[in-house]
């Protein structure tokens, strides 16, 4: 089946994807509430196929004559570089531009920016460090535009790799019991993650943060509108640490702070070593959706539970899925 024509595609920036792929053809991505349970189902598997392809042939060329057009307002290796390479293991190309290479040092809005890159190709991702400047730009985008990071806002391609780490470090997500710890204020991943967890019976969520850093009131409201056990710390105890199923850490994000006093107050204030990773279970995982800043010790590395880098290779696939089922041409709406 031949992926949908850019000119046929039409989108609808509330559009809630379900288990049936043309759901997702043409569509914004901007919020991981926009996934239902069938939906998230649906692109776990796609996810977990394009794993193998890529293993296999390294992969294909169904988004051959294809551009992919990124722009970035705020730095990234693994975000940026992930979608690119998704895009080309599916015989795409990429263009990219970023803040000081755009016509916004020129004083151009965002959303002119937004329309002038989507006349070049045929999906645009973003990321810009304003919340909520994403969902404003895919007000006027003619192409399908996905959310790569608004400001302190939601990172929803980031949840889709992280559930589909759970999925393959444990097989079960359902009744596992998930801990954020670090800045819960400013970590756009862990409040996309948080809401695509309410999708799950018999989760139950643990925030730790300090008092300043607290998770959104926005996001408990959201999972506490789910029906899902939350429970919010200020210290990382041994209690806590004996019962988290995944421990999702978060580096305290210097560049959200007004005043550098403030972000040395709480930058080391949880860290976790090999002493604290012996009182975790057994069957830990250890997520953190990167860059460190010595949140977690390097000696953590050799713990099989570390699951990090594994969870950024994942970030490949998830996004492989993403990309062809946005442009029609999923291997399973093919079958």
């Amino acid at each position: 089946k031949e992926s949908v024509s850019s000119s046929t595609m039409t989108r609808d920036d509330c559009t809630v994807f379900s288990s049936d792929p043309q759901s997702w053809v043409g569509q914004h991505f901007l919020s991981a509430t926009q996934i239902t349970l069938p939906a998230l189902e649906l692109l776990l598997r796609e996810a977990e196929a394009m794993k193998e392809l890529v293993k296999v042939h390294g992969g294909d060329l169904r988004l051959q004559g294809r551009v992919l057009g990124s722009i970035f307002f705020e730095p990234s290796t693994r975000t940026t570089s992930s979608f690119q390479a998704a895009f080309q293991r599916l015989g795409g190309s990429c263009i990219h531009v970023n803040e000081s290479s755009s016509s916004a040092q020129k004083g151009e809005t965002l959303s002119d920016t937004v329309r002038s890159m989507a006349c070049y190709c045929d999906v645009v991702v973003l990321r810009h460090p304003v919340q909520g400047s994403v969902r404003e730009a895919a007000m006027t985008c003619p192409k399908p535009l996905l959310n790569a990071g608004d400001g302190t806002g939601e990172h929803p391609t980031q949840s889709l790799l992280d559930l589909l780490t759970v999925k393959l470090e444990v097989g079960e997500i359902r009744n596992k019991t998930v801990a954020f710890v670090g800045d819960l204020k400013h970590g756009r991943t862990a409040h996309s993650f948080a809401r695509l967890l309410c999708l799950f019976s018999g989760i139950r969520l643990i925030y730790v943060s300090p008092q300043s850093l607290a998770m959104p009131e926005e996001v408990k409201k959201y999972v506490d509108s789910r029906g899902i056990q939350q429970h919010e710390y200020f210290t990382l105890d041994e209690d806590v640490l004996a019962t988290m199923d995944v421990l999702y850490m978060t580096r305290v994000q210097k560049e959200r702070f007004p005043r550098a006093a403030d972000y040395e107050k709480v930058k080391d204030i949880f860290r976790v070593t090999p002493q604290t990773m012996q009182l975790c279970k057994s069957s830990l995982v250890l997520m953190h959706p990167l860059p460190r800043v010595g949140e977690i010790d390097d000696r953590v590395d050799q713990d099989p539970r570390a699951a990090y880098f594994r969870q950024m290779e994942n970030g490949m696939y998830a996004r492989m899925a993403l990309i062809a089922l946005i442009m029609g041409v999923s291997g399973v709406s093919n079958h």
